[in-house]
């Protein structure tokens, strides 16, 4: 544990603040789910809770059916990095941060499918890897994450399959959730 040197009081409802500092380095938005721990040190910790991590194996399940079905690259992430993929070398890919792209995305619950020569959507950070198509999960009205399907050398746009298998992942997962 690192600490910050900053010190905040309780006010009379039990709230404490979370400096603006703290919140966009470990990018922590308003409304955004945190999950309290405590220990036998009287430690409290913070961490953002993510409902799709907790269904990582069903995550990862999914995202192998879905490259076995689709024959490309699957990335399941939740509101931040990759927690789960498909036809990638998992050390390559794994807790890799969601791009601003995909953050932008997810935001604003569009869906992207790559059509010709468009321009070219990178879901996760520091990946050259580009996306045939993106879908949000929406669970309860919430963003959890988003099913990515990557280009492959035999797929340089999106399918009608992967288009749907897209949309199905997402909302399987989202029904997981709910």
């Amino acid at each position: 544990m690192k600490a910050t040197g900053i010190v905040r009081r309780i006010d009379d409802l039990g709230r404490v603040v979370i400096p603006k500092e703290i919140r966009r380095t470990m990018h922590i938005r308003e409304g955004d789910p945190l999950e309290i721990y405590t220990n036998s040190d009287g430690e409290v910790i913070f961490r953002k809770y993510s409902a799709i991590s907790e269904m990582g194996e069903n995550a990862s399940y999914v995202a192998d059916i879905m490259h076995k079905i689709a024959g490309c690259p699957v990335l399941i992430f939740d509101k931040d990095h990759v927690v789960a993929s498909a036809g990638l070398p998992k050390k390559e890919i794994s807790e890799r941060r969601a791009s601003s792209q995909l953050e932008e995305l997810m935001d604003n619950r569009n869906q992207y499918f790559r059509k010709g020569e468009s321009k070219k959507f990178f879901p996760a950070e520091g990946v050259e890897y580009f996306a045939l198509s993106a879908v949000p999960i929406l669970a309860n009205g919430d963003v959890s994450g988003a099913v990515v399907f990557l280009a492959s050398e035999k797929y340089q746009e999106v399918t009608d399959l992967q288009k749907s298998l897209s949309n199905a992942g997402a909302q399987f997962l989202a029904k997981k959730i709910e």
